[in-house]
């Protein structure tokens, strides 16, 4: 990295930099810092997967405002809350920021908290990864308080992160005014058929909804009929993940009503939810010759 940020200067019309997994450390990301500023054309850094800790956070942040459009990956760089911080001091400044990925970081709920307070200010964040980060309900919450204020927000992915009922409610209640809001990911969370409730009351508020990945999120069959009474008003959802939640006959008996009203969905993923006698009734509809949504691929 040390010899790298010496020449980047020169690359005048570079627009887009991968040096992941390269066990960059906190000297090298600020060797790289001190020059990022000079690479006007940058639109894309990639850095997940190195050794940039939170020190490492801190150099990379002293220059983000001097980057004028940028979609940053810090994924897997053991930054953890502290380094979150130190991002936060400056987010505010990066007003062409479109995707910050700082998934797998170990941030937790305080960093969340300190990324809340100026994520709204990032009016062109279209996407953004936290996923694998322990943000718990509370992390959640805090993160709920500025989506409104993330207009464009596009793609928010939540994978993982210990979010009980309590969390994805408070998310419901801002989801429908997230306008622009068309791939959201709570897979691997605890969600349960409560959860599933409060998410089933706002998704058809959310009218650019493309993709809904709920895979292992335990929501059961209770889950899987509340979600599913309102799935037919999601008319532009092409893709929905509902494996391994472990709604069985009775829950495939619910979707299978509803699936006819689904045009849009293209891919549909049920694996492991223990379909068996119900769910033969429940495949007919891919057997059908004339199926009311033919393109449909399934994953079981």
């Amino acid at each position: 990295s040390w010899e790298i940020g010496g020449v980047l200067g020169a690359c005048k019309g570079l627009a887009h930099l991968n040096l992941s997994e390269n066990k960059i450390g906190p000297q090298g990301v600020g060797r790289l810092a001190d020059v990022l500023g000079e690479c006007e054309t940058l639109a894309v850094l990639d850095l997940r997967g190195n050794w940039i800790g939170a020190q490492g956070a801190g150099r990379l942040a002293g220059v983000l405002g001097e980057c004028n459009s940028l979609a940053l990956d810090l994924a897997n760089s053991k930054i953890g809350a502290e380094g979150a911080q130190c991002l936060a001091l400056v987010l505010g400044e990066c007003k062409a920021l479109t995707r910050l990925n700082l998934a797998q970081n170990d941030i937790g709920a305080e960093g969340v908290e300190r990324l809340a307070g100026v994520l709204g200010e990032c009016k062109a964040l279209a996407d953004l990864d936290l996923s694998y980060n322990s943000i718990g309900d509370e992390g959640a919450g805090r993160l709920a308080g500025v989506l409104e204020g993330c207009e464009a927000l596009a793609r928010l992915n939540l994978f993982n992160n210990e979010i009980g009922a309590d969390g994805v409610g408070r998310l419901a209640d801002v989801l429908g005014q997230c306008k622009a809001l068309a791939h959201l990911n709570l897979s691997w969370n605890d969600i349960g058929a409560e959860g599933a409730g409060r998410l089933a009351g706002v998704l058809g508020e959310c009218k650019a909804l493309t993709s809904l990945d709920l895979g292992k999120t335990r929501i059961g069959a209770e889950g899987m009929g509340q979600l599913a009474s309102v799935l037919g008003e999601c008319k532009a959802l092409s893709y929905l993940d509902l494996s391994n939640i472990g709604f069985g006959d009775a829950g495939a008996g619910s979707l299978a009503g509803v699936l006819g009203e689904c045009k849009a969905l293209v891919d549909l993923d049920l694996r492991r939810n223990d379909i068996e006698a119900e769910g033969n009734k429940f495949y007919s509809f891919f057997r059908s010759p004339y199926p009311p949504f033919r393109p449909l691929r399934r994953q079981t």
